[in-house]
């Protein structure tokens, strides 16, 4: 008699808390699929769909004067890796190295902002508490008043509350774009197949941009409009922004992340599917 034999779960077994769904995760080109593993670990059926490609900005014009005037700043911020890489790939293109960043003091947002600054060698003088761009400028170690600060960013799209906030307490802040965010060019043959057959248990957002991006890219395949092939789909936002644009694009959202991180957004994900 074998009948008492355990027989191990299989990953899709029943108490997988996403067995049985299959989940469109949107994401940017070249990004980690941590979030998809995860869902995968979950029980999830994922399908990838990168709807987010970040390109060099239209003009290097205003990042090259920034760098050929490294002297006349007090404080350099960076609030991403992408900000991080294409600043330094462009200080080396102009022949300078990290020493000409010697008297300047360097802010980050965010942990992995941090970590590929220290790729670079290089130990930010300051780090928000919680890594969280609103809590840097109440918990700014100087005198904001009269400093000039460097801030190399997305050309299109970033939040403008960071600068705001710097500005009102009386810093002077140079903004250039470092890199911008672009849409790609095709639909994987997996998420168009998925989209075109109505088979999709839910889709993730984790930017406004891909959002845009997503309706964008889909606009070529799906000339008569995405909205009608995700009616069986739920819409699942990491946070109240990407909400918005669901709303304006969707005219819905289904599923929101209390927390605005990727583990927010699979506890909210696994919370609607137990329901």
């Amino acid at each position: 008699m074998h009948h008492n034999i355990p027989i191990s779960p299989s990953p899709h077994h029943s108490h997988s808390p996403l067995a049985g769904k299959t989940i469109l995760v949107t994401r940017s080109v070249g990004q980690s699929s941590q979030f998809s593993d995860r869902l995968t670990a979950a029980g999830a059926r994922v399908i990838e769909l990168p709807a987010l490609e970040i390109c060099p900005p239209s003009s290097w014009q205003p990042l090259d004067q920034a760098i050929s005037q490294l002297s006349t700043f007090n404080w350099l911020i960076f609030t991403s890796t992408n900000a991080v890489e294409y600043f330094f790939n462009r200080l080396h293109t102009k022949g300078k190295d990290k020493s000409v960043l010697a008297k300047l003091k360097i802010a980050v947002v965010g942990e992995k902002t941090s970590h590929s600054l220290q790729q670079y060698h290089i130990q930010p003088d300051f780090i928000p508490p919680h890594f969280i761009a609103d809590s840097l400028v109440i918990n700014f170690p100087e005198n904001l008043a009269g400093k000039k600060i460097l801030f190399p960013r997305v050309e299109t799209g970033g939040r403008q509350v960071l600068v705001k906030e710097l500005t009102s307490k009386g810093a002077e802040v140079t903004e250039v774009p470092a890199y911008e965010s672009c849409c790609p060019q095709h639909i994987p043959p997996a998420a168009e197949i998925a989209l075109r057959n109505h088979t999709l248990d839910v889709i993730t957002f984790a930017s406004s941009k891909t959002v845009q991006f997503f309706c964008l890219l889909t606009t070529i395949n799906f000339p008569e409009g995405i909205t009608d092939y995700l009616d069986k789909t739920c819409i699942a936002s990491i946070g109240p922004q990407t909400s918005k644009t669901c709303f304006d694009l969707f005219g819905r959202v289904d599923i929101e992340a209390e927390e605005y991180t990727v583990d927010g957004l699979i506890k909210a994900i696994i919370q609607w599917a137990n329901k």
